[in-house]
């Protein structure tokens, strides 16, 4: 079930809410919590059901784990709650990408099996492996085993983050006050809700078709076509994940939940490592705080930073998915973070527009590596946004036209001067005349939502992939 469909806005969430508030208010608190987990459970098997095993006995396995390291400080048990956490993910996610690699480098000829990657795996994965790190060093205090379901299951965060600690979000479902109804808190969420949607499915939606006439061309494309399909993937890329974590906060707000920031005008960013701090912050809280640090992080001089940053984020890279693009795009990524640090250990500035236009650049190419299929592809659309000469070739995929480009530096002059949903949302008190702007985008958004419906089985987040 995906956030941007008819079924979840208008049958799955009102029952939902209904539920949980019913419940709280008639005097049953627990089983209040109960209904939330259920919900959230049923919300995960309307993907594919069986997989809801496989999620039950990830959550019990580690949060007894996280229990005994909890009171016995055990290392090997730690170690080995991670070894299968990561066996898991493993198994599911590369073993395709390790027999096919096998088969082609060392002329191998190992049948690969048909295994569905489980929905949301890689977010879930990462969620309790912090959980069970952080019982390990004293830092998880609540321990109850419905909350905990909870800290797992809940559904807005679920399919792709943010990635929470126990700490930020057990806690909440503790206070009294979180199963009453509190119109402040569903004013709020209704805003956030209904300017993700539009996100996702008026602007994200919009670039998606532009992106994919030029990445899938079977043939080398102009300079200036590359150019657009890679600015109209780094656009769609953005408002995609925008839309989604918007949304993801909107929806916990309605049950007075607050969800950790996860998207903070990263193409704002003045380097390349302020954009890791604004794009999927709690990836990068989780990659610096369970991977970077533990390898060492900086304590061991200047080289040894480097090399930890160029490992943390080929692996951050790899998490995305089991493809030798990503495995690229993580280490780009890496490289470029030890030039930033060597760049600013030298006391070395740029204007500020300057930095911004070089870090969305440098961000745009690195999508290219994000988006591409193959290597092959990407080396072709890296070559065309290089290749000169093709600047006067007439031919262009469908849908690259004059209108798109004016779109789309449209949209490039808005992520950089528009106020952010945080911005916008906290900045006010929500009143009758933002209700109607608000009603407004949230029909716009259910046209768009239709319109996709007719001509789409369904218009997927593009992190539900990974």
């Amino acid at each position: 079930m995906l956030f941007n469909t008819f079924e979840f806005l208008f049958v799955f969430l009102p029952i939902s809410l209904a539920l949980y508030y019913l419940l709280a208010k008639s005097g049953a608190p627990a089983l209040s919590a109960v209904s939330l987990v259920l919900t959230s459970l049923f919300f995960y098997a309307y993907w594919k059901w069986p997989y809801v095993f496989l999620l039950g006995a990830s959550t019990i396995l580690n949060y007894a784990i996280g229990c005994y390291v909890r009171g016995n400080r055990r290392r090997g048990v730690l170690t080995g709650g991670i070894v299968m956490n990561l066996g898991v993910l493993g198994y599911f996610k590369y073993t395709g990408f390790a027999l096919h690699t096998a088969n082609r480098f060392l002329g191998l000829d190992l049948p690969a099996p048909h295994i569905i990657l489980p929905l949301a795996i890689s977010f879930y994965t990462f969620t309790q492996i912090a959980f069970i790190v952080d019982a390990y060093r004293g830092e998880a205090q609540e321990m109850n085993f419905t909350r905990y379901c909870l800290f797992v299951f809940f559904f807005p965060h679920l399919i792709a983050g943010p990635i929470v600690h126990h700490k930020e979000i057990m806690g909440q479902f503790a206070r009294p006050d979180s199963r009453k109804w509190q119109p402040k808190n569903i004013n709020v969420g209704i805003a956030w809700l209904a300017i993700g949607l539009v996100k996702k499915v008026v602007i994200a939606d919009y670039c998606a078709p532009i992106a994919n006439s030029v990445f899938g061309t079977s043939h080398p494309v102009p300079m200036l076509a590359a150019w657009v399909g890679v600015l109209a993937y780094t656009m769609q890329l953005y408002f995609d994940f925008s839309g989604y974590s918007d949304m993801a906060i909107g929806l916990s707000w309605l049950f007075n939940v607050r969800l950790p920031d996860n998207f903070n005008a990263p193409y704002r960013a003045e380097s390349i490592a302020d954009f890791w701090r604004r794009w999927h912050m709690t990836l990068s809280r989780f990659l610096r705080d369970y991977l970077y640090i533990p390898l060492g992080g900086n304590r061991f001089g200047e080289w040894s930073r480097y090399r930890n940053l160029f490992v943390t984020m080929v692996l951050g890279g790899l998490w995305h998915g089991a493809n030798w693009t990503f495995v690229l795009w993580g280490a780009y990524h890496g490289i470029l973070l030890a030039i930033c640090s060597m760049w600013s250990k030298a006391g070395r500035a740029l204007p500020v527009w300057l930095a911004r236009a070089t870090t969305f650049i440098a961000a745009m190419i690195g999508w290219t590596l994000f988006r591409s299929e193959t290597i092959t592809k990407a080396r072709e659309m890296l070559c065309s946004m290089a290749r000169l000469s093709s600047l006067r070739v007439h031919w262009m995929p469908p849908g690259v036209g004059l209108r798109a480009i004016v779109t789309l530096l449209t949209l490039v002059v808005f992520v950089n001067v528009a106020p952010t949903t945080k911005e916008w949302v906290e900045s006010r008190q929500l009143t009758a005349r933002h209700a109607v702007l608000l009603g407004v985008l949230f029909s716009l958004a259910l046209f768009g939502m239709r319109n996709v419906a007719l001509h789409f089985e369904s218009s997927q987040f593009i992190y539900f992939q990974f």
